[in-house]
């Protein structure tokens, strides 16, 4: 999607001002805080393990039913954004979502777990990023690529810092009173935030950044591109999903099993919770770097590149044996993985246009989603029956590989006039 350039004009009496970067910061803080403990599940899940003597396969099939039900939802969560809004919905979602985790603190049998973390909080991770980058996306035409980056960065600082806290409240506190932490922290932080996020500039009487035609340009931006149905009705739409799906497979199972992986080959579970850590810490500076050059490249080209990065980082994984190979493939995934993050917005917008935004970013990462709930119950169903990931990696990444040349084959649906 063509962009211009330039500061969109401020609305009378505010010079300098610009809302968005509000909009940027609230969107960072709530993917942080939401994301972050999400992905500490992996900290989590020996201790669980060792409390009930469950199979990692029954752990792992709630983490699947969590990713299943997030990506449905995700479709309805997107339409809704697209008429309603950011704020009621993220605050929503906050609430439901510390809600769960300070029921996680109560759990003694597996169908508590699938309802507390695989409904409750699958559902309440809905308000975390379909909403949160459709939003950021109607703000900014110019720059859409490094705000998108900035906003999902805030997933990798999650993923840095919350299974760092994590197991440091579990070694103190054990993991049920470290999830009545979690939950305050989640239902508060981002209950309150959500409050100071709108929908478009239009809501604040701006203009997008680097819009600068006025108010019927606006209008015309907000509504441009295919609606739902011709979405849905073009082969990109079906190579996206396709893509996705492969790609998310292989992500959400190295999220869930990267820990167990490192304390299965040798390290003490407070080294193995660094290892996610330092995914986070990559992920960071991938969607910060390859999300400005998002703005100079386009989406597509950094999608294979970091498709790639990710690919190379999982067959890396299958023969990771020492501390240093798990860090080395750490942090490749990590900064591939952020330059994907940085990438789905701006790729949907590019592909298809702002009529329907949300809708359809909500319905490729439900695509996306069905792989991330694949991939975590098979890798575990592989350990428990083999006693190691290789094979889970190693299948990982074949998909992974799909995934990049799924990337390098899709053109834009829509023609701008």
């Amino acid at each position: 999607m063509s962009s211009g350039h330039g500061a969109a004009p401020s609305p009378p009496g505010k010079p300098g001002f610009f809302y968005g970067y509000v909009v940027v910061a609230v969107a960072l803080l709530t993917t942080l805080v939401m994301y972050g403990t999400l992905f500490s599940f992996g900290v989590f899940f020996n201790p669980i393990l060792v409390a009930f003597g469950w199979s990692r396969a029954a752990l792992s099939g709630a983490y699947s039913l969590n990713r299943i039900l997030l990506g449905l939802l995700g479709i309805f969560v997107g339409r809704w954004n697209d008429r309603l809004g950011p704020r009621l919905i993220a605050a929503v979602c906050g609430a439901l979502l510390g809600s769960a985790y300070l029921l996680m603190s109560t759990v003694d049998h597996v169908w508590q777990l699938y309802l507390f973390y695989g409904v409750m909080v699958g559902a309440g991770m809905t308000g975390a990023f379909v909403p949160l980058l459709s939003t950021v996306a109607r703000w900014f035409v110019s720059r859409r690529g490094l705000m998108t980056g900035l906003v999902v960065s805030g997933l990798g600082m999650g993923t840095l810092a919350v299974p760092i806290l994590a197991s440091r409240l579990i070694l103190d506190y054990g993991w049920r009173s470290s999830y009545l932490i979690v939950g305050g922290i989640v239902f508060v932080t981002v209950v309150v935030i959500a409050q100071f996020l709108r929908r478009d500039p239009g809501q604040m009487g701006q203009l997008p950044y680097g819009c600068e035609k006025g108010a019927e340009e606006n209008r015309d931006l907000q509504s441009r591109g295919l609606s739902t149905a011709g979405v849905v009705r073009t082969r990109q739409f079906w190579m996206l999903c396709a893509m996705f799906f492969c790609h998310g497979f292989g992500q959400q199972a190295t999220f869930l099993h990267i820990v167990p992986h490192a304390i299965a080959v040798g390290l003490d579970p407070g080294t193995a919770a660094n290892v996610l850590a330092f995914v986070g810490g990559s992920t960071v500076a991938g969607t910060l770097v390859m999300g400005a050059a998002i703005d100079r490249l386009g989406a597509k080209r950094v999608l294979v590149i970091v498709l790639g990065m990710v690919t190379a980082a999982l067959f890396l994984m299958t023969a990771a044996d020492e501390p240093w190979t798990l860090y080395l493939s750490a942090a490749i995934f990590g900064y591939g993985f952020g330059g994907i993050l940085a990438s789905y917005s701006p790729l949907v917008a590019g592909l298809f246009g702002l009529r329907a935004h949300g809708a359809t970013l909500g319905m490729v990462i439900f695509a996306l989603t069905i792989g991330s709930a694949s991939g975590p119950l098979f890798a575990g169903r592989v350990f428990d029956v083999t006693g190691s990931y290789h094979a889970a990696f190693l299948t990982c990444a074949v998909l992974s590989i799909i995934a990049v040349l799924l990337a390098a084959l899709l053109r834009p649906a829509l023609r701008e006039g």
